[in-house]
């Protein structure tokens, strides 16, 4: 383990031993960190939950007690939350610090939460997908949706948390995360006014005029709600700005300060922080010597051609995969030298697929590799090979043998990929990093910044990495990795924790 994740690793045992022991945390998010599934002999099993939110926050319980509250997703959740009677349990992991409490909802009011104002409003909202001219309509459906959908799911996260909260010896930290629970921190504060709560959204929060096309009264309860938190917590200064925009815009009788980044309102202090999120580096680290990754490597290397560029990604619109191709598309057909050599494996994970709009870009996304693999192969060769499955190790290990990873997505809150690929790869490779990530502010001085629309530019920043010098790529990867592992996750966490303790701390003080 480098020095600086020994460094950053201690320093959060500390925060956690010293200042926040015996207070606990309650954790609140759409998606658990186990998911349960029954086999068909109708066994109940357990394993690892997907998606980032998971990834981030799970090795939080190697530090501190930490009682999760998640909805349950599927039949193995709902079973679960039977048998645990919808109290919270021991979840099966390498430790004992961590409870997990199921809430089971209606398909119906699930459906309409999460189906209708979660995904697509809220997630295309926030990542500048909708075309406005267009798209969103917000009919009686959508109204319907978010008060017996949004709101109740909303207020039943808060009341298990109040729960929770009230059987602790000490009152608990509480962190809120993500576009799903804009809602609870206001129904917490009106039963537990002096509670710490924080909340961290960790997709792009964006400016105040595409926040506009929601109705007042939806996205007045939003900010409101998030003004609820003591720390309302962002990816980037970019992200801090427009939330602060949307505040003193938005709600009456608020004091906004956009040099100490507050907002002052109904006699609180709500502070705004910018926390980049981060990997697990040491995690990472220690997965890819693992005799499974290993295997997988062994797998994908005759995959890979003399040169080799990879992507890892959701199967998502505003991941910008179709672009991404097409670039590598013009790159081929521009640089002849490069067929028969170059190959591009993508890795992609599908998600939300029960909607028609992401069925329909995984079709394009498919018959556009099938021209370029008919326009450009051979019997030999041919320029592009894709996985469709939910495989993290995988991906992972694919990342290992990239000569180019290229993350040319839409807009992101962070995206970890782009953290995880110079932590795990082994060959020097260059990144090119889309101008609008999160990512590309602490990653792109060593990266090749495209901006996402500019298919020119994208394909000059594949020539310009295939043909970068070994010198020039080594200097750049060992800079990113450097700077990866400063800021990994314990690094994150650390500041996250810091400033809630701080917060309690001083309220404590004030108190006595």
């Amino acid at each position: 383990m480098a020095m600086d994740q020994v460094g950053n690793d201690s320093r959060l045992k500390d925060l956690c031993s010293q200042r926040l022991s015996p207070r606990r945390i309650v954790l609140a998010s759409n998606r658990g960190p186990i998911e349960y599934y029954l086999t068909e002999d109708g066994q109940l099993h357990s394993r690892r939950g997907s998606g980032g939110v998971v990834t981030a926050l799970s090795s939080l319980s190697r530090y501190v007690e930490l009682d999760w509250i998640a909805s349950a997703m599927g039949r193995g959740d709902r079973e679960m939350a039977q048998r645990a009677e919808g109290k919270r349990f021991k979840a099966p992991i390498d430790n004992d610090n961590l409870s997990l409490r199921f809430l089971v909802f209606s398909r119906n009011t699930y459906h309409k939460y999460y189906s209708i104002i979660c995904n697509p409003l809220l997630w295309f909202l926030q990542h500048y997908m909708w075309n406005s001219p267009t798209t969103p309509n917000i009919d009686i459906v959508t109204h319907d949706a978010w008060e017996n959908g949004y709101v109740p799911v909303n207020q039943a996260f808060a009341k298990a948390i109040i729960e929770e909260a009230t059987i602790s010896e000490l009152p608990p930290i509480v962190i809120l995360n993500d576009y799903h629970l804009y809602l609870a921190s206001a129904y917490i504060r009106r039963q537990m006014p002096d509670v710490m709560i924080q909340h961290f959204t960790h997709i792009p929060w964006p400016a105040l005029c595409y926040w506009q096309l929601l109705p007042r009264s939806i996205r007045q309860a939003i900010f409101q709600g998030l003004c609820a938190a003591d720390i309302v917590g962002l990816q980037t200064m970019r992200d801090v700005h427009n939330f602060l925009h949307c505040c003193e815009s938005s709600i009456d009788e608020v004091e906004v300060d956009y040099g100490q980044h507050t907002v002052k309102i109904e006699g609180r202090l709500v502070r705004v922080k910018a926390y980049p999120i981060s990997v697990d580096v040491a995690g990472l680290k220690k997965l890819v010597s693992s005799t499974r990754l290993k295997e997988y490597e062994q797998k994908l290397r005759p995959l890979c051609g003399e040169q080799t560029i990879v992507r890892v990604d959701r199967a998502e619109p505003s991941k910008n995969i179709i672009r991404g191709f097409k670039a590598f598309d013009k790159l081929l057909e521009r640089h002849p030298e490069f067929r028969g050599k170059v190959r591009f494996i993508a890795f992609l994970v599908p998600t939300r697929s029960h909607l028609r709009l992401y069925q329909r870009y995984m079709q394009e996304v498919i018959q556009l590799i099938e021209v370029i693999n008919s326009r450009y192969g051979s019997e030999e060769w041919y320029p592009i090979d894709f996985f469709y499955e939910n495989n993290y190790l995988q991906a992972i290990a694919g990342m290992r043998l990239y000569d180019v990873l290229l993350v040319n997505a839409v807009i992101d809150g962070m995206n970890l990929v782009a953290k995880e690929g110079p932590t795990v790869n082994n060959r020097n490779g260059v990144l090119i990093l889309s101008e609008t990530v999160g990512a590309c502010v602490q990653l792109g001085e060593n990266a090749l910044t495209v901006s996402p629309a500019d298919l020119e530019g994208t394909t000059q920043a594949l020539y310009t990495a295939l043909t970068m010098p070994p010198d020039e790529r080594k200097k750049r990867a060992t800079a990113l990795k450097k700077s990866i592992e400063e800021a990994d996750i314990t690094d994150w966490l650390w500041h996250l924790l810091e400033d809630a303790v701080n917060l309690v701390e001083e309220r404590s003080e004030t108190s006595t």
